[in-house]
């Protein structure tokens, strides 16, 4: 083989691939910017019992995060028992609405009770009032909430606007119950 026709085909192999190539990079960079423009729905919380603190990206589009999922519930866990429910996603949810309805869609949420066992349920009912006998807390499905710079009323009358799921107000310990429950309020 002639070296110069050697080089005519190498250069036609070359420019043969070049258009090949093309529509691939536009392809590609099309999915990369689709892939940059699904949201991440992020979560900052910050437990009153335990003083730990979790930053996670539990969902991504429609998807949730099965593993981050997880940390969310062992984060939750009863406080008193260490038992560990797996929690609605819902629950997560609502509470990213909430913080995007405050205007602090990056804020730290205070927890002040997630996840209750029965007997937690029970010894809360025997020692407090105001605590459901068939409590939500028991099934994941509920939280009770702060958040910093966020008065009680204003979070309240914002869980409420949502229409999500019940609302409980307890003003004297400053916090809001929300869950993913029937719509009602207390």
């Amino acid at each position: 083989m002639s070296p110069r026709f050697s080089s005519r085909i190498v250069f036609v192999a070359a420019f043969l691939c070049l258009f090949t190539l093309v529509p691939f990079r536009e392809h590609a960079a099309t999915a990369e910017s689709s892939v940059a423009s699904v949201q991440e729905y992020r979560l900052r919380l910050y437990h009153t019992h335990t003083n730990r603190r979790i930053d996670v990206v539990y969902r991504v589009g429609d998807r949730y995060v099965p593993r981050v999922l997880d940390q969310l519930n062992g984060f939750l866990a009863d406080h008193r028992t260490g038992d560990v429910r797996k929690y609605d996603p819902r629950v997560f949810d609502l509470l990213y609405k909430l913080t995007v309805a405050a205007g602090r869609p990056s804020a730290e949420i205070d927890v002040v009770c997630g996840y209750r066992t029965p007997q937690s349920n029970g010894f809360l009912r025997r020692t407090t009032v105001g605590v459901a006998e068939h409590s939500r807390h028991m099934l994941g499905q509920a939280i009770d909430i702060r958040v910093p710079g966020v008065s009680t009323l204003a979070l309240r009358n914002l869980a409420l606007e949502l229409q999500v799921g019940g609302v409980g107000y307890y003003p004297k310990s400053q916090f809001v119950h929300v869950d993913v429950g029937p719509v009602r309020r207390w």
